[in-house]
């Protein structure tokens, strides 16, 4: 399965990111290319603890939910809603400009892979306490359903 650990996913990732435009349309979803880049820099942030966001979890979503959406071979669903501290127009942060906010993802994304981190994990709003693996598992399964909803 596919994780940000692994150098050549996270050389996919990025090269992926790199080929995302300011013009590039949703395939579902209200987000611009550049809110998603804000969307998936505030995520990274918060399992860095970063950007604090309130927990909406139970025992459910701390087990089967998050073993489902971490390990099953399908693509999470659509307009799944999310915590407001990282939906755009709520509690995300807004877009500046596209190649600055674009630079600032990828610099995240090296962080939140990083071998040497410079931050503890901190639980995931919905899946709970995460280990090193689910985090590399969830951060690429978050960017690859986002790249996927703006085609690329």
């Amino acid at each position: 399965m596919k994780e940000l650990g692994n150098p050549e996913v996270q050389r996919e990732i990025v090269s992926r990111l790199v080929l995302l435009k300011p013009s590039d349309r949703p395939r579902w979803g209200r987000m611009t290319p550049g809110e998603m880049l804000c969307h998936l820099r505030d995520s990274y942030h918060a399992a860095t603890g970063d950007k604090p966001v309130s927990p909406a979890t139970g025992p459910v979503q701390r087990t089967f939910i998050k073993w489902f959406a971490l390990n099953v071979p399908l693509h999470w669903p659509r307009n799944m809603p999310t915590r407001p501290e990282v939906e755009q127009g709520k509690g995300g942060t807004p877009p500046a400009a596209f190649d600055a906010d674009r630079a600032q993802l990828l610099a995240t994304i090296e962080r939140f892979t990083s071998a040497q981190r410079d931050f503890a994990w901190h639980p995931h709003p919905i899946f709970g306490p995460m280990t090193e693996l689910d985090w590399m598992r969830w951060g690429y399964l978050h960017a690859d359903h986002h790249l996927r909803q703006f085609g690329r």
